[in-house]
This record gives C-alpha cells, sequence and structure tokens, in this order.
C-alpha cells in the first residue's frame, strides 16, 4: 500500500506540473488568433507595406518612385535590401517605365550599384543627384555620399573631391542645375558639374562654428537640420551660422564597446542656460564676402526657425522668435545692403507655434500664414507689406496643416477637422477670401487621411487608415478625390489583423466637470462581460507635442495593446488639455506656464469618472505607461495620485524639468527665474515621496534628448525616501531604444512581464455582482 501510494503521488506531481505548464503556455503559441510579443515584434507578420517614396515631377507629367531591380532579383540576398530602379508613372494611364535602371548607378571599377538613400531631380530632369554611404547623426542619416548621374549621357561622378567618405551633407542643385552646393564638416562648399572644380564658400566652421546646418537643440526642437538655400538665380546662398562659444557640454558614457569608457560630448542648452548665438547670412555662391543680418542685439537669447528666399534674388524672409517664443517677427532683409524691415509680428500670452505654411503668391506679393489670432488656427493671405490680412478658413474650426496651393485655380488644401479632432480630412479654400470651404476626403471614409499632392495640384498619393483598419494608399485625381487606382492594399495585412481574436478599437468622450470633455479610446478584454471588473490599463502621452488618441493605424503599439486586451486588460488612453488637438487655442494653451500639473490633473479626472460611469473598471487595479512625455505623465500620474493609479511603467522621461532643453521647456514653461514654482511642481522628482504603488522605470544610457541624468536623479531620491521599484538601464541606447540586437523584443517582454505581474488581468465579479 505504501508503494502504490508513493507511485499515485508521483503520477499526481507529474499531473500537475504538465497542468501547470499548459496553464503558463501562451494562447499565441496554440491560437494564431492571438498575438504575442515575439510575433509582433520578431515576425514580418504585420508590417505595414508603403508606396515609394514619390517625388512628382516639376512639369507634373508624372511621379517617380523607387523600386525593387528585377535585374539583381535572384543574386539580392533575401534578408538585405537591394539595389532599387527608378520608376516613373504617367499618373492618367498608369503608365510605368524605368526611367533610371540600378545597372546605371555602378560606380567604376564597383560591381554593385549605389544604394540610393535618398534623391532629387534637377530643375530640368536631366541630372539625379543620389544620396548614399549614409550615417547617423542624432535622429536621422544626414550625413554620407553624394553622386549626381547625367540622364543624357548616363555619367556617373561622386562629389566631394577628396572628402572622407560620409561626411557630405544636404547637397542640393543649384536652380540651373550645373551646380551643386553641400556642407562639409561644418563649411558651405559648391562644385561645378562641368569640370569638378569646388568652391569653398566659408572657411571658419569648427567645433563651435556651425555653417549651413544646425546645433543640436534646433535640429531636436525646430526639425532644422538643412541649414542653407539656393537663390532663384543662382547667384546666392544664404544660410544660417551658429556660435556653440560658450554652450555647455553633456555627455555620454559607454562602457561596453571598448576596455575604457568612451565619452560622447555635445553642446546641449539646458533650461535657463546659455544658447547658441544664431544668425542668417547671404554669401555669392562664387565666393566672398558673407552679408550678415542681425536680427537682435542679443543673438543668443532669440530664435530664427525659418527662412526662405522672399520669391526673388534680392531678399530673404525669416521669423525671429524672442526667447519666450510668445512673439514672432516676419522680417525681411535685402541682400545688398544688410537693411531689414519687419513686415508684421504675431503674439501671443501663451507660445507660438512655428510652421511651413509661409507661401509666396501672386509673383511675392502676398503670402500665406496660419495664425490663432481669433482663438481658432485658421489660415490668411498677408500683403508684403503686412498691413492687410485676408481670412481664407472662417469657422470654429482648426487649420491642422496647410498641403498645397494651386496657384493656377486660385485653391489653397489644408487639414482638418472641425467635427472630430481624433481624425484629419483634406479641405480646399478659394484664395480670394470667399470664405467659401469644400470638404475634398469623401464623407464615408472616416479616420485620417494623408495627401502627398501634385505642383499642379491635380493629383494625390493618399493614405487613408483608421485605427481598426490598415493604411490603403491610392492616386486620387483632384479635386473630385476619383479613386485612379490602388498603389498599396496592404490586403495581406488586412488578412492577418482580420484574423486575430479582438474588440475593436471603440473612441468616447470622458466628462471630466465643469465642461470639459476629454477624448479617449478604448479596446476592450477580449472575454468582456459587463457583471465583471477588469483591470484598467493606460497609454498616455499628455504633452503639447503630440496626441494618443487619434483615430489611425497604431502599428506596433496598437498591436500590443490588443495582445493585452486579449489577456484581460481593458486598455484606454485618453488625451487632456494641452495636447495639440483642433479644440481650438484655448484647449492647447490652458497648460501655459503648467506643464505635467494641468495635464496629470486631467488624467487623474478622467480616471475617476471612467471607474464612475464604468462599473466593469476594477478600481483597486489602475496601471499606466507612457514613453518620454508621457514617461513623466506616467510617474505624475502614480507620485501625485498614488490612491489611483497602482502601476506605472515609465521610459525615456524627464523627471526634473531643468534638465531639458530650452526651447521645449521654455517654450511652454516661461524661464525658470520666472516660474521656479511652476518648474518645481510640474517636475515628478518633486511627489516621488508619495509614491505606495508598483514602479518599472527604464531608460537607455544613450538618450541624447531625455538624458539618463533623469533616471539616476529619480532613482537618489526614491532611495532618499525608502522607496521600492524596479528599474531597467538599456546601455547605450539611444531616445527609441531600439539599437543592438533584440533590443526591442526585450523591451516589450519586460514590460510584458512587469504588467502581469503587478497588475494581473483576471477578471473579477463586480462588488453589486449577485
Amino acid at each position: 500500500m505504501k508503494i502504490k501510494s508513493i507511485i499515485a503521488g508521483i503520477f499526481a506531481i507529474l499531473f500537475l506540473s504538465v497542468a501547470s505548464h499548459a496553464a503558463d503556455e501562451s494562447p499565441s503559441e496554440t491560437d494564431p488568433g492571438y498575438l504575442s510579443v515575439e510575433r509582433i515584434i520578431d515576425s514580418d507578420e504585420f508590417d505595414s507595406k508603403s508606396f515609394g517614396p514619390i517625388r512628382w515631377l516639376e512639369d507634373g507629367s508624372g511621379y517617380t518612385s523607387l523600386e525593387d531591380s528585377q535585374a539583381y532579383e535572384d543574386v539580392n540576398d533575401p534578408n538585405d535590401e537591394g539595389p532599387k530602379d527608378i520608376i516613373r508613372y504617367e499618373p492618367e494611364s498608369g503608365k510605368r517605365e524605368i526611367m533610371v535602371p540600378s545597372s546605371r548607378l555602378v560606380p567604376k571599377d564597383e560591381s554593385e550599384p549605389l544604394k540610393i538613400d535618398d534623391y532629387s531631380w534637377s530643375s530640368d530632369g536631366r541630372k539625379l543627384l543620389i544620396f548614399t554611404n549614409t550615417k547617423r547623426v542624432w535622429r536621422t542619416n544626414t550625413r554620407g555620399d553624394y553622386w549626381v548621374l547625367d540622364l543624357t549621357t548616363w555619367e556617373l561622378r561622386k562629389l566631394g573631391g577628396d572628402a572622407e567618405p560620409s561626411t557630405l551633407m544636404f547637397a542640393k542643385f543649384s536652380p540651373g542645375g550645373l551646380r551643386v552646393a553641400y556642407v562639409r564638416e561644418r563649411n558651405l562648399y559648391v562644385q561645378n558639374l562641368k569640370d569638378l572644380r569646388i568652391t569653398q564658400l566659408t572657411k571658419d566652421g569648427s567645433d563651435t562654428i556651425i555653417n549651413g546646418t544646425s546645433d543640436w537643440v534646433y535640429e531636436e526642437e525646430f526639425r532644422l537640420r538643412d541649414g542653407f538655400r539656393w537663390s532663384p538665380n543662382g547667384k546666392f546662398i544664404a544660410y544660417w551660422q551658429f556660435d556653440t562659444e560658450g554652450v555647455r557640454d553633456f555627455h555620454l558614457i559607454n562602457y561596453t564597446d571598448s576596455l575604457y569608457p568612451k565619452i560622447t560630448s555635445f553642446q546641449y542648452p539646458k533650461v535657463g542656460e546659455k544658447n547658441s548665438a544664431c544668425r542668417i547670412g547671404v554669401i555669392s555662391s562664387r565666393g566672398g564676402e558673407t552679408q550678415w543680418f542681425d536680427a537682435s542685439d542679443d543673438p543668443r537669447n532669440h530664435y530664427i526657425p525659418k527662412m526662405e528666399w522672399a520669391e526673388n534674388s534680392r531678399t530673404i524672409v525669416f521669423q525671429h522668435l524672442n526667447r519666450l517664443q510668445n512673439k514672432n517677427e516676419v522680417t525681411l532683409g535685402n541682400i545688398r545692403k544688410g537693411g531689414m524691415r519687419k513686415i508684421f509680428t504675431e503674439k501671443d500670452e501663451a507660445w507660438i507655434d512655428v510652421g511651413d505654411d509661409l507661401k509666396w503668391l501672386d509673383g511675392g506679393k502676398k503670402f500665406t500664414w496660419l495664425s490663432e489670432r481669433d482663438g481658432w488656427q485658421h489660415l490668411y493671405i498677408i500683403s508684403r507689406s503686412g498691413r492687410k490680412f485676408t481670412l481664407l478658413t472662417p469657422g470654429d474650426f482648426d487649420v491642422i496643416d496647410l498641403v498645397n496651393i494651386d496657384r493656377e485655380n486660385q485653391w489653397s488644401y489644408y487639414i482638418a477637422s472641425p467635427d472630430n479632432p481624433t481624425q484629419r480630412y483634406l479641405y480646399r479654400a478659394p484664395l480670394d477670401g470667399s470664405g467659401r470651404i469644400e470638404r475634398i476626403t469623401p464623407a464615408d471614409q472616416e479616420g485620417t487621411h494623408k495627401y502627398q499632392i501634385s505642383h499642379d495640384s491635380k493629383w494625390a498619393i493618399h493614405t487613408y487608415s483608421s485605427a481598426n483598419k490598415p493604411p490603403v494608399i491610392d492616386l486620387v485625381r483632384l479635386p473630385g478625390h476619383a479613386r485612379v487606382r490602388v498603389l498599396e492594399d496592404n490586403s495581406e495585412l488586412c488578412e492577418k489583423v482580420a484574423a486575430l481574436k479582438k474588440n475593436p478599437v471603440e473612441f468616447f468622450r470622458i466628462d471630466i466637470g465643469d465642461g470639459v470633455l476629454l477624448d479617449g479610446w478604448r479596446i476592450k478584454s477580449l472575454d468582456f462581460e459587463p457583471q465583471k471588473q477588469y483591470p484598467l490599463f493606460f497609454h498616455v502621452y499628455g504633452e503639447p507635442a503630440g496626441q494618443t488618441v487619434l483615430d489611425r493605424w497604431g502599428g506596433e503599439k496598437y498591436l500590443w495593446h490588443l495582445m493585452l486586451a486579449q489577456q484581460g486588460y481593458l486598455v484606454v488612453s485618453v488625451d487632456n488639455r494641452g495636447t495639440p488637438a483642433p479644440r481650438g487655442r484655448a484647449w492647447r494653451k490652458c497648460v501655459y506656464r503648467q506643464i505635467g500639473i494641468l495635464a496629470s490633473s486631467d488624467q487623474a479626472a478622467a480616471t475617476r469618472a471612467i471607474i464612475k460611469n464604468w462599473p466593469y473598471v476594477d478600481p483597486d487595479r489602475i496601471g499606466i505607461w507612457g514613453w518620454s512625455g508621457g514617461g513623466s505623465m506616467s510617474l505624475n500620474a502614480i507620485f501625485r495620485y498614488p490612491e489611483l493609479y497602482h502601476t506605472a511603467m515609465a521610459i525615456a522621461f524627464i523627471s526634473n524639468q531643468r534638465f531639458y532643453d530650452t526651447i521645449y521647456q521654455e517654450r511652454y514653461m516661461g524661464l525658470p527665474d520666472d516660474n521656479e514654482e511652476g518648474f518645481k511642481d510640474g517636475s515628478p522628482i518633486t511627489f516621488a515621496h508619495q509614491l505606495k504603488g508598483n514602479l518599472l522605470i527604464i531608460h537607455g544610457t544613450g538618450d541624447d534628448n531625455c538624458h539618463y541624468q533623469s533616471c539616476e536623479a529619480l532613482i537618489n531620491e526614491l532611495i532618499k525616501h525608502g522607496k521600492h521599484f524596479s528599474m531597467m538601464s538599456y546601455p547605450n541606447r539611444s531616445h527609441a531604444i531600439k539599437e543592438g540586437e533584440n533590443t526591442k523584443r526585450h523591451l516589450y517582454e519586460l514590460l510584458t512581464r512587469y504588467l502581469k505581474e503587478n497588475l494581473p488581468p483576471d477578471p473579477c465579479p463586480t462588488q453589486d455582482a449577485d
């Protein structure tokens, strides 16, 4: 009997072990309707296909696109991106022809064609400029080699002379196509394409003087990289110059790539600290002295985010912001005499956003402009003198973006969504100021629409998606929006998504009191039953730089949220006030001088309202996560409202607003000397002592944007107050935490595991259930 009992016990243990293993097994391993991190991150199952990139030809005859070369199909490594042909398409008929075969892009003494990272055409279409062998500079690959292909002779020549590989930047044809200008090692050069003779225009480029491109903070916050412009007649080049002398260095330490640490230093102006001195100059494209434009007496306390030629070769136009960024002086500069004349000044009690909406009309007699002066962002036409303003888009709605100007037929095309701030549609308004507005996007296509419109405004590459529908790309005829042909329907992706077990993304509005309604989306748990309670998991951003509640395809992030919903979570996102939704100036700018304060209060109010109105939410299982500004918001949530949030996961965050850069943080908060309490109360680190729940903090040690300094400062503060938390540092990873083998999968598996351990997804009966 004793032996039988032992054997029975062994079988029982084995049975429990097998049962336990089966219970731990992810459903995605046995059912293709379920997602896993591996499927989302490591496989190409859910890759969204694009089309292009395309270039509309100046003469309106069609567009060009990069496509895989059939000539090299058999020899290409399937795991490597192979050679590309440049294909020309005729819009009406769809006629396709190989304009530049990859076989024409093989340098002498080489066997493989150049890899095309980018390309552009000369104005006459006879020459092609190819950007290749590129290297990353902070955000994007902006340094590389340039080659010119002459389509009349098929001669392929490299630019730069004896320059080191991958050192040229932003090369551009002159208006006549006979020369190319580029930046090399912080100086401007022009190269003649006939004899390849090089003329060095500036010679003072150094560790502290930057010509023709930008410093770190202008690149990050104003997206200024390409820092020079050819004049329309090709005789002059206008350019930015930055003097970074005195801007303090920030150091990134790499411990893992060599026996001793490597230090990368770059000049990064933190809040309240010294900026680079910035100015605009114009120089002859043949060489000579620069004519400088001194926009103010204190070049370290102003910004010049935009500069172009003012529709002639005698005058430049630039936008000049004060350091607080609440006054924008639009100024004309005479390149012969150096005189400057302010056209008009845009002011705001909070801040001014600078965009690419200044487009010259009527031979330079007037230009387009976006302004919030009446409480909504509208499109105006302003006379060159700055004395006459004509409103083109009247009404209580925001123009989100100016897309194109049809000068021949006198129409402006722009993106707006008057009735639903989560969506985006194409509209047009006449340039005569009559105020007649037409919606171009069909009414039956709800979601988000993007357009790349031809120069003659007759055609557009149209990309459409929604939260539940992957992107479809087609060619449409304007203004009727008739579909000519589908360019990419993503049918395989649509089939894969359709086969997943899921509840749809649902949009809602939540009332947080005082007449404030916040937009949100949610994905209900796959096993959703109203009489049960589920953990509520928020995705948050919440800063003025972006929205999360948008009716568009979300890619990997959407799939990860869907995976969590399959496992039992109610996943939600809410946009607080201060996000850049098209809901009017007051909505966006009420957060001025209180970043991190009002937004986290709105998020907490939304959480309380959801708990109150949705009985299927378990109030004891509330989690939140976010990246960058969303990481900061997640910290603010769990620190400020410990009674509401039980688990937070914060990635690549700023713990102390004083650690961030001048342009971004001062734009929304003012200067620290004038808003000391705001900077303190808006910073998560101030409230770290209130932590009660589960906290996971994640940071890349090589983050040049939101520095690892924020992570270590927060760690010290949490230790000081005896708070327990979890952390993960990713060595040498940037703000995106994507570099290195297996990094992204490791990150999302970490997030998934931490969430399940600390906010278990098992549903439970509601408190008032029988």
